[in-house]
């Protein structure tokens, strides 16, 4: 008992050394931030196996509140972002038992915009893991920092004296990113804010460009001809911000209806994939002459915008969900945007996607799991699961003991055969 007590403890030590190491050295096998260790919604092949089950079994599941946000996992350990009564909750979960390790409360009073009624008043923004930190953004524009391994608070940042309003109208949901020596974040609320990094030990400003309010989508960082950056949907652009000092070196005009700026942009190679509500799917090129920076659109298809739903990257295939037809998953060719097939549609408000090597995942809010070969012809689902009877807006979590999936208040673990068990390994 000891030696293993040992071991597990070491395999922690173990994670929180690789989490400080950053994500060039990502293994594909954690899971410790928005859409994953890359942001782009993708998992290792080994998380799956090739022999599908008929059914999958239910580990355990544990009830934790409610909210949107997703779990983050590193080793054996979940941390998750969820609401009791008028507090944000921060856990960190054992993986293998569901066993709660710690808890950590603050009070969090938030009023749900009447448009939003029906999605609650949870938090939708998922926490990010880095250097043995965790770092959180509650739905009314909180932002936490906590020690990973003991749960204890190491800084917290409040935005009420510094903005009218301190989140988007339908609540913060879009999630922190942490690289280098900051973490980075869009506070403030509707048309009056700031794309702003905070150092990570301390939570003092590095650099804040005030000027919109922030979208409801979640930054990325790549590197853009030699200057690296953040690309962020405000509530009326899409633009590239420098990850150093936060100048603005290009934007993109963009708003949607009800302003609902919601999805998370996706590269390839040269080229950013960008869609939102009733606005199409299109691709665009960043082009630099000097110190001038444009954007070039590729191509465009207008019949399949994504709402809620951030599409994922499979070889040449693009994979998302649409709201037309009352919800329809799709793939496009990545290269041109020419759609390859849809699915017939009514699977729903809402879906989440993961690639995981040659094959897509998906979970829509009704609590059903696919399975999809990722080079299929047509809409041809592998495998079918019920995981839940209530919603699941969380994004599902794969691990290499199962998958996680966030339901409206409680937390499961699912095993699929062959995933991986304790004997295994």
């Amino acid at each position: 008992m000891r030696h293993a007590k040992h071991l597990r403890h070491l395999g922690w030590l173990l994670a929180l050394s690789w989490l400080a190491a950053g994500p060039a050295t990502a293994l594909g096998q954690e899971w410790t931030q928005w859409r994953g260790s890359q942001r782009d919604g993708k998992a290792a092949a080994e998380l799956l196996p090739s022999a599908l089950p008929s059914e999958l079994e239910r580990r355990w599941s544990v009830e934790v509140g409610r909210g949107y946000s997703s779990p983050v996992v590193a080793g054996d350990r979940i941390f998750l972002l969820t609401r009791e009564a008028d507090e944000e909750v921060v856990r960190s979960i054992d993986l293998n038992s569901g066993a709660t390790i710690w808890r950590q409360a603050y009070a969090a009073p938030y009023e749900v915009n009447v448009s939003a009624t029906r999605h609650g008043d949870g938090p939708k923004s998922t926490p990010v893991l880095s250097g043995g930190k965790l770092y959180v953004f509650g739905i009314d524009g909180i932002l936490s920092c906590f020690d990973a391994d003991s749960g204890d608070l190491v800084w917290r940042r409040e935005f009420a004296s510094e903005y009218p309003t301190t989140s988007p109208i339908y609540g913060a949901s879009a999630s922190p990113l942490v690289d280098g020596g900051n973490v980075f974040i869009h506070v403030g609320g509707h048309h009056d804010g700031a794309i702003a990094a905070f150092n990570v030990n301390t939570g003092e400003p590095a650099w804040t460009t005030r000027g919109d309010g922030p979208g409801h989508a979640s930054p990325i960082l790549l590197e853009l001809h030699g200057q690296r950056q953040l690309v962020i949907q405000t509530d009326t652009h899409i633009e590239g911000v420098t990850a150093d000092d936060g100048q603005i070196l290009w934007q993109i005009p963009f708003t949607t209806d009800y302003d609902q700026s919601i999805i998370t942009p996706l590269v390839d190679g040269e080229q950013l994939i960008l869609s939102g509500l009733d606005r199409g799917v299109f691709a665009v090129e960043i082009v630099r002459d000097g110190d001038s920076w444009t954007s070039v659109e590729l191509w465009r298809n207008d019949d399949l915008p994504m709402y809620m739903s951030s599409p994922v990257l499979i070889g040449s295939r693009l994979f998302g969900f649409t709201h037309k037809r009352s919800g329809q998953f799709f793939a496009l060719d990545v290269a041109t945007g020419q759609t390859l097939w849809t699915s017939p549609g009514r699977e729903g408000d809402n879906a989440a996607l993961v690639g995981i090597g040659d094959r897509l995942l998906t979970l829509t809010d009704g609590g059903e799991l696919m399975v999809l070969a990722a080079d299929a012809a047509e809409f041809a689902p592998l495998a079918r699961y019920e995981v839940a009877q209530s919603g699941t807006y969380a994004h599902p979590v794969p691990t290499r003991h199962g998958v996680l999936i966030k339901d409206s208040s409680s937390l499961a673990l699912w095993q699929i055969s062959g995933a991986g068990t304790e004997d295994e390994r």
